[in-house]
């Protein structure tokens, strides 16, 4: 299985061990993530203003592009996903936006929202199975207690996202487990660690992410894993160690460098 794929901006750079672990994964369970060849920064926020047409378009092109090719596509990073996904809810349900992204593009073929956007995560639940993971498994992390982060992007807004139920998920808890580790359920693992808010006020993303730390700390984590560059930034400056769930994934399957 083939998927087109849209790495984004941060994972060329300081979130290159997202990347390279999700593409050796994919390979030893039997799928292949290739990579758009004209992508674009996605914008890394979705535009909340109904009017705001121009910091969509790369967002479509991207998902145009997919469709060219056949394919489904696929994003690793927590906030491309958001984006991506949200701008293709606006081109299948929104006809001025369609309309006028249409118009401006001029593309070969009217885009009208018609791929099918999914996270890695999806593809390793909803194609690969767990269960299939757990028989590839070589390097289970047998007693390694990891708490999940999913912060905010990956599960809202729920209508559009559909990933998982927003107040109580479980995909990355049955990842964990598929990989031979005990999750670590704890009240704040859906909760925002500060997000962009660092970039202005670094003690308000700092009491964000001390207590979203503080929480998987005190129900036991050893470890935690996310799927964004920004919830890393975040979180990775406090006391529990915090990786990718990619990194984990390549562990376990014995194709971590």
């Amino acid at each position: 299985m083939v998927y087109s794929y849209f790495p984004g901006c941060t994972l060329k750079n300081k979130a290159k061990d997202l990347d390279t672990y999700a593409r050796k994964s994919a390979e030893a369970l039997g799928f292949t993530l290739e990579e758009l060849e004209n992508w674009q920064c996605c914008g890394g926020v979705y535009p909340m203003a109904k009017d705001e047409i121009a910091t969509k378009l790369s967002s479509v092109r991207a998902l145009a592009d997919a469709k060219a090719q056949g394919r489904d596509l696929v994003t690793l990073c927590s906030a491309c996903h958001n984006v991506i996904k949200q701008v293709n809810n606006d081109m299948a349900t929104d006809e001025d936006i369609a309309l006028r992204a249409n118009n401006y593009l001029k593309l070969d073929e009217e885009y009208r929202g018609e791929t099918k956007v999914l996270h890695y995560l999806e593809v390793l639940r909803d194609v690969v199975g767990f269960d299939t993971i757990k028989e590839k498994v070589v390097n289970p992390l047998t007693g390694k207690k990891i708490a999940p982060y999913y912060g905010c992007l990956l599960l809202r807004p729920k209508k559009v996202m559909q990933m998982d139920n927003p107040e109580n998920p479980k995909i990355m808890e049955d990842f964990i487990r598929a990989i031979g580790a005990e999750p670590v359920i704890y009240p704040l693992r859906n909760e925002c660690c500060g997000g962009y808010v660092r970039i202005e006020d670094k003690d308000t993303a700092s009491k964000r992410s001390a207590a979203v730390v503080g929480s998987a700390a005190d129900f036991g984590a050893e470890l935690m894993v996310t799927a964004c560059p920004l919830c890393m930034y975040n979180l990775k400056n406090e006391t529990v160690p915090v990786k990718y769930f990619t990194e984990l994934l390549a562990e376990a399957l014995g194709v971590k460098e």
